[in-house]
């Protein structure tokens, strides 16, 4: 092959790997395409679950309750058991001490005093363990102590129907910080032993988003404006779900038979033209009625049929200003 022809055949072995390294390029790039699709895909994903978990999170508030407190229990229960002092290490250490008997090399090594001087001190910081253990356990014993005291005298006072027995119940034990992290804060007012009406300050409208996040059927991400009524319904179902819990939570901590739930929110004043706090939603809960509710079911707005309630409510424009009920009206 002439000088021409080896040319040739070097241009066109060039012009393929090129063509070879072009078309791997080609392909990479279709990977990467893929590769940030199925990124963006996961990434939709992802922000539909964080969307659907925060509006599940605000309509089961009132799934969630505390332990019921058996304040009889609590009241006639034992104290807690003084410990005793123990001497298990340093008697494990003295019987060590006592078996120990030097062994020839011990003995042609100059080592046995150094070996019982050991065996000694073991001995005497077995001892300070011993110790150490007992003041450790005296130190949890008297808390302990004073932990059950204290909690008698509560369970005492809350029996005997002293309000203010009730108001450091609530703040002690902070039930409602659910509701709290939400937004919304509490105000208590004991009416009666059986009876606690409940201020709610619940959060503005803001806590509801203003956009809907959903997938399409390629995978990707829809995010559009929320529909006023859908925005104005989950409002209404969180704020009912905050009531809900509220009252939950009150009679598995109290003694009542009955709590007022006056739910405050932020409304337009229409003589004002300014945002105000007022009363939306105020309802009486008698706790057998309450109990026989299946929470996991239930519809928190439809919920609020089973009980005496005020409530002006339309879809299209949410919640106005309602006239609380008076405890006055259900002391017997």
């Amino acid at each position: 092959m002439g000088w021409k022809g080896t040319l040739r055949t070097i241009r066109a072995e060039m012009r393929r790997a090129e063509r070879d390294a072009q078309r791997r390029q080609r392909e990479l790039e279709k990977q990467r395409k893929q590769l940030e699709k199925m990124q963006e895909l996961e990434r939709a994903a992802y922000e539909v679950q964080v969307y659907e978990n925060y509006i599940d999170l605000l309509l089961s508030v009132h799934k969630e309750c505390s332990n019921t407190w058996d304040w009889e229990k609590i009241r006639s229960s034992e104290p807690p058991i003084k410990p005793t002092k123990s001497n298990s290490h340093e008697e494990l250490a003295k019987a060590k001490l006592d078996k120990f008997k030097p062994g020839v090399f011990d003995k042609i090594l100059g080592r046995a005093e150094s070996n019982r001087d050991k065996l000694v001190r073991n001995v005497r910081e077995a001892r300070e363990t011993d110790e150490k253990e007992y003041q450790e356990a005296l130190q949890a014993y008297e808390q302990e102590y004073a932990d059950w005291g204290a909690a008698r005298e509560v369970g005492s006072r809350i029996l005997a129907g002293i309000a203010a027995a009730y108001i450091d119940a609530i703040r002690q034990t902070d039930p409602f910080s659910d509701i709290s992290e939400l937004g919304s804060s509490i105000e208590f007012q004991v009416e009666s032993s059986a009876l606690v009406e409940v201020t709610l300050h619940v959060n503005s409208e803001q806590v509801i988003p203003s956009e809907a996040k959903s997938l399409l059927k390629s995978g990707k991400l829809s995010v559009k404006q929320m529909p006023k009524g859908r925005f104005y319904e989950l409002y209404q179902d969180y704020v009912c779900s905050c009531v809900l819990r509220v009252a939950r939570e009150l009679f598995a901590l109290l003694p009542i038979e009955m709590v007022i739930v006056n739910a405050m929110g932020s409304i337009l004043n229409t003589q004002t033209g300014y945002m105000e706090e007022q009363p939306i939603l105020s309802v009486t809960i008698p706790r057998k009625t309450l109990e026989g509710l299946n929470f996991e079911m239930i519809d928190p707005s439809d919920s609020m049929s089973n009980f005496v309630h005020r409530m002006t409510f339309r879809k299209t424009k949410g919640f106005s200003a309602v006239e609380t009920l008076k405890a006055s009206d259900f002391l017997l």
